[in-house]
């Protein structure tokens, strides 16, 4: 088994999903008392966020090069990146390692053809439905993204870092990101991408009448098929 490094702590309510999801998956597998190889950084998100709000994603993703440096030295033998608006800066960290880093829309993207998508919904964060980084991702698969307008998309940014970064799950949050998901149907998705890793922890696929693509635990599981190919 590789073992799997983790950078966590954006949020740690969606990197705890990742801990159990992976482990409960390798425990299926191989049965017994097996569990994951893992080693966790989890970072203060209060400064990741504070860069992401400054618009300063050099020194975020410097940081997070040093991260998965320290990791690759303690002997993980690839990185998962546990967040979705943070691959932006991909790029700084694969400049610091020399072991793969598992990309979290590369592995989405693979899910959503297994499901004969051809156009998704992308809900996230402002950074993640606003700017191209992660859209295009997705697009060199050869599936089109569409995204919510502008007054959606900032009341779908406030609910993940105003509460479901802090653990809070309203109903009325639930019933506001049901609705831009029938939005976003009715403008030609036939999927709904959860481009956030704390979305998953809000909306349920029961309660969805298109495919959710719940992108911690879609990540999660590609890890564990890393850690045991």
């Amino acid at each position: 088994m590789k073992t799997i490094g983790l950078i966590g702590g954006m949020s740690w309510e969606s990197s705890l999903e990742y801990y159990r999801i992976i482990n409960e998956e390798v425990k299926r597998r191989l049965g017994g008392l097996h569990s994951a190889k893992c080693l966790l950084y989890s970072v203060d998100f209060a400064e990741i966020e504070r860069w992401q709000a400054e618009g300063d994603w050099k020194s975020a993703g410097e940081r997070l090069g040093e991260i998965a440096s320290s990791l690759q030295k303690a002997g993980a033998d690839f990185i998962v990146l546990c967040t979705n608006t943070m691959h932006k800066v991909v790029e700084y960290i694969e400049e610091k390692v020399n072991i793969p880093i598992l990309h979290i829309a590369d592995a989405t993207a693979d899910e959503v053809k297994k499901f004969k998508v051809n156009t998704v919904g992308l809900l996230g964060t402002k950074y993640t439905m606003e700017q191209d980084y992660y859209r295009s991702k997705i697009e060199s698969h050869g599936i089109k993204v569409v995204v919510p307008n502008k007054e959606e998309w900032n009341k779908v940014n406030s609910i993940i870092f105003d509460e479901l970064c802090k653990g809070h799950i309203n109903q009325s949050s639930k019933d506001y990101y049901k609705k831009v998901i029938e939005h976003l149907v009715g403008n030609g998705a036939d999927g709904i991408i959860l481009g956030c890793t704390e979305i998953g922890l809000l909306v349920k696929q029961e309660e969805s009448a298109v495919p959710l693509f719940d992108t911690a635990a879609i990540h999660a599981i590609e890890a564990v098929n890393m850690a045991l190919e």
